[in-house]
């Protein structure tokens, strides 16, 4: 990668100034960021320099106006009123923040806690070990690479990252590492069965019947990606995300106690706390083009830490493998005279083709596919 003993004694690593060639070294040595700080780097590669974003850095810390809803879903299926006034809460959210967090969503903080311990035990494995699931083949049962978008962002964020397709690649016990898999099945079954959950919350928000968006396929994909964010000793110089809007219909976030997460609200970035046993709800890009911008699929980024490592584990909802192809556009049901349709239709696989070949870039997808 262009350094050398000496160079990687001292932790100072020589990139070449062909950026192609620093992007498939760096691919090549199968390591990602955190092979990069187990070799005692102190200065980032330029390949992680971000350019400084022109909206304000956070934030909320002092302002109570500015905190992400946080919603009880305690007696849901027991108590109407209960149900219609969380019902209302979530559609509040889901038109104004395009985030909120859960509670008492049915998932022992027992499977919580071992699923944020199933992505350390992975990415803390001998390295030869990792090496050998290193790909960028999407087919695998469990994909593990550094930055989806090497070759195609503007600038690599700091973080490796695993993927397991629930849907369209199903994966068998044996398939998946030991370290991890049955943590990994276990999360995967309970989040769905909460996808379904919340799917039928938002429909009924949307004056919907309840299976409206479950008969629509929207929850039946479930992609679970499990995040490595080592402490980096130039934070300031690079991001953890850049800033971005989901790719999916729903996204359902595990984070750990670090924080770092942010929302972009009224051009300012805001803080999403940790909350002990909560989950990050927020709309992805899907959901906001069939409710033809009524829900809101909205920015936001990772802040890179000088603490470490910060562990999230991120379930996007989407279209499961007979619904790949089908068309996916503003709900009739919600359009009227007044309420034309702003986007036009289009299938998952296009959207996730048109997606993966932009890449990070810091622009929504969804002006692409905008009337």
């Amino acid at each position: 990668m262009g350094f050398t003993a000496k160079d990687e004694i001292e932790g100072n690593f020589k990139f070449n100034s062909d950026r192609l060639q620093d992007l498939k070294a760096f691919d090549e040595r199968k390591a990602g960021v955190k092979g990069l700080v187990d070799q005692g780097i102190l200065k980032i590669p330029t390949l992680f320099h971000h350019p400084p974003d022109k909206f304000s850095k956070s934030t909320n810390s002092t302002n109570t106006q500015h905190i992400i809803p946080i919603i009880d879903l305690a007696n849901i299926g027991k108590d109407p009123n209960t149900r219609q006034e969380i019902i209302s809460k979530i559609k509040e959210a889901s038109e104004t923040w395009g985030f909120f967090q859960v509670v008492n969503h049915g998932i022992p903080i027992n499977v919580l806690e071992d699923m944020k311990d199933g992505v350390i035990r992975f990415f803390e494995q001998d390295i030869e070990v990792k090496k050998e699931m290193y790909t960028r083949d999407q087919t695998r049962p469990l994909v593990y690479n550094s930055n989806f978008d090497l070759y195609s962002s503007p600038a690599l964020n700091w973080r490796d990252t695993f993927i397991c397709d629930f849907a369209l690649n199903a994966p068998k016990l044996e398939d998946l590492p030991v370290v991890c898999r049955d943590i990994l099945m276990e999360y995967g079954t309970r989040l769905m069965k909460l996808g379904t959950i919340l799917f039928e919350l938002l429909s009924e928000a949307l004056g919907l019947r309840s299976n409206h968006l479950k008969d629509l396929d929207c929850c039946e994909g479930n992609i679970l990606l499990g995040h490595y964010y080592p402490a980096c000793p130039e934070p300031d110089l690079t991001m953890g995300t850049t800033k971005h809007s989901d790719g999916s219909f729903l996204t359902v976030l595990l984070q750990d106690h670090i924080g770092g997460l942010q929302v972009l609200y009224q051009e300012k970035w805001i803080d999403v706390p940790p909350v002990p046993e909560a989950l990050v709800v927020n709309i992805g890009d899907l959901l906001q083009l069939i409710t033809n911008d009524k829900f809101k699929s909205v920015e936001h980024r990772v802040l890179a830490n000088d603490i470490g490592p910060r562990i999230s584990v991120a379930c996007f909802f989407k279209a499961g493998l007979r619904a790949h192809e089908k068309l996916y556009g503003p709900i009739t049901e919600l359009l009227s005279e007044d309420n034309p349709p702003r986007y036009r239709e289009t299938t998952f696989a296009d959207y996730v083709a048109y997606l993966c070949a932009k890449g990070l870039d810091g622009t929504s997808v969804l002006q692409h596919f905008k009337l």
